[in-house]
């Protein structure tokens, strides 16, 4: 029953977030709710009003495998976001699912750690499942440890310091979709351990204390957080672009290695350079 309710907020997070034009209806002026209205989901899944109504209420369980791919069609779901909605449409998943989690989320291969550690002008760091940095290279330390202006009060873990603390607020240039990104692989990520009491219990007290994340998580992004350019705002060397690339680790269900890197011959190599040479 608790799948039927998150099917519902689910579809109605996504319909809301849809606007008309980008399924092609015309803008027929001001509408009380934001996104597309449930009579304009049903018309273009090809079902009833009635039908799609009892989806978004829980009373409909049993979603074809059609209906599935439609919905992904007029939301514009990417990969984990479809399969978030297979898991909460039918309980399991259209592929193979993903294995169970470490025993120790906090545990990273020695081996990774020396690979880490021998990339002098990457910065690379580790994060588990509940967005917590459990490993990171001295290239990595210099570039955050010596990013902030003030020192940050809220530890390790990465959604807590995005929306609690405002100095980390600060050193993001692109703060907002930052933001947003990570609550997005957050969701992708607890989506596959919907009774992790731990992950619940992040959720409950981000919603409790930031607004700013009561929304993002209402929007019902998923997405395991790719590849992107980001902007921060250093203390040491001032503005810089880096590109993040973001791994899943195959030996370690729900880590991921996030690399830095500039483009070359740029001020932000240059100034990422500096930071790496801090560390040696």
């Amino acid at each position: 029953m608790d799948n039927d309710r998150k099917l519902g907020e689910f579809l109605r997070a996504r319909r809301e977030a849809t606007p008309p034009a980008r399924v092609d209806l015309p803008d027929a002026g001001s509408r009380r709710t934001p996104g597309l209205r449930r009579e304009e989901v049903a018309m273009l899944i090809g079902v009833s009003t009635d039908y799609y109504v009892r989806l978004e209420q829980g009373r409909e369980r049993n979603p074809s495998d059609q209906v599935i791919s439609a919905l992904a069609e007029v939301f514009t779901l990417g990969t984990d976001a479809l399969t978030h909605l297979y898991t909460l449409a039918r309980g399991d998943l259209p592929v193979d699912p993903a294995p169970s989690p470490p025993e120790d989320p906090d545990h990273v291969s020695d081996n990774l750690i020396r690979l880490m550690d021998s990339w002098h002008r990457t910065p690379a760091f580790v994060i588990n499942q509940y967005m917590e940095v459990v490993a990171l290279n001295p290239s990595a330390t210099a570039f955050y440890s010596n990013g902030f202006k003030r020192r940050t009060k809220v530890g390790n873990n990465t959604l807590r310091a995005m929306f609690l603390d405002p100095v980390v607020r600060e050193f993001y240039g692109d703060w907002e979709s930052t933001a947003r990104a990570k609550v997005a692989h957050f969701r992708a990520i607890a989506g596959r351990n919907p009774h992790d009491s731990r992950m619940t219990g992040l959720i409950e007290e981000l919603s409790d204390e930031s607004p700013e994340f009561r929304d993002a998580w209402a929007r019902y992004d998923v997405q395991v957080e790719p590849g992107r350019r980001r902007r921060f705002r250093h203390e040491l060397v001032g503005e810089l672009t880096v590109n993040t690339e973001v791994f899943s680790l195959a030996g370690s269900p729900g880590q991921h290695l996030i690399t830095l890197q500039a483009d070359h011959d740029t001020h932000s190599a240059e100034a990422l350079d500096t930071l790496c040479r801090e560390a040696l």
